[in-house]
């Protein structure tokens, strides 16, 4: 079973793209969905949090605009928040696989944010990176309530460049060329992806790394 990282930075359309992958009957894990299921009222992250950063909850679920505000410029901060939280990400991505082999599915695609950032590609068979003109990006983003060019700028620094991140994908969807045309380079990417002759060379990694030992 292939895995592949999709990624890609704020604004790209990842969650679109994402979801093409899904339409065509490959599994998808999105990385942000399950934190957000372990933010909820009764999810595993909820305890370990407050105990971690008191006040960070309210009406038994994480506030995560209190949370950020809290780790927000802190690296230690930071590093407790993710020694939490990766853990159980790691348990609920084993049980994801665990699905998709059930279903004899010969890939899964891993929609993982910061990829690149935290050193995860090195984990991917191949690597698949949304991108989109910076124009485009900067009207999608700041069309979202909430936000602001300051804010967006703050998020962007924390991740990698856009063209630093296409030079290391396997694979590019431009999304600014509209919805139909990323769902053709979808499915160009599918099919490269099954051709043993045009899929790139599988990349070797320790098995915790590969979430098979769930933590």
């Amino acid at each position: 079973m292939l895995i592949v990282g999709l990624t890609g930075s704020i604004g790209m359309g990842k969650s679109t793209t994402a979801a093409m992958f899904r339409e065509a009957g490959i599994p998808v894990y999105d990385a942000d969905a399950a934190v957000a299921d372990l933010y909820e009222k009764g999810g595993a992250a909820v305890e370990p949090l407050e105990a971690a950063f008191p006040g960070v909850t309210r009406d038994g679920a994480v506030d995560r605009e209190a949370l950020r505000q809290r780790v927000l410029g802190d690296d230690e901060a930071m590093t407790r928040l993710n020694s939490i939280v990766h853990p159980l990400v790691g348990r609920d991505r084993v049980k994801f696989f665990e699905a998709a082999q059930a279903q004899a599915a010969d890939m899964v695609v891993l929609d993982i944010p910061l990829l690149f950032e935290t050193g995860g590609d090195a984990n991917m068979d191949a690597v698949v990176v949304v991108s989109a003109p910076p124009e485009q990006q900067r009207e999608r983003v700041l069309a979202r309530p909430g936000m602001t060019p300051e804010r967006l700028d703050a998020i962007l620094a924390r991740q990698m460049h856009d063209a630093e991140k296409r030079a290391r994908a396997h694979f590019v969807v431009d999304t600014g060329r509209g919805i139909e045309a990323a769902r053709e380079q979808v499915a160009e990417i599918i099919s490269a992806l099954r051709d043993p002759q045009r899929r790139p060379v599988r990349r070797q990694a320790p098995l915790e790394a590969r979430g098979e030992r769930g933590d």
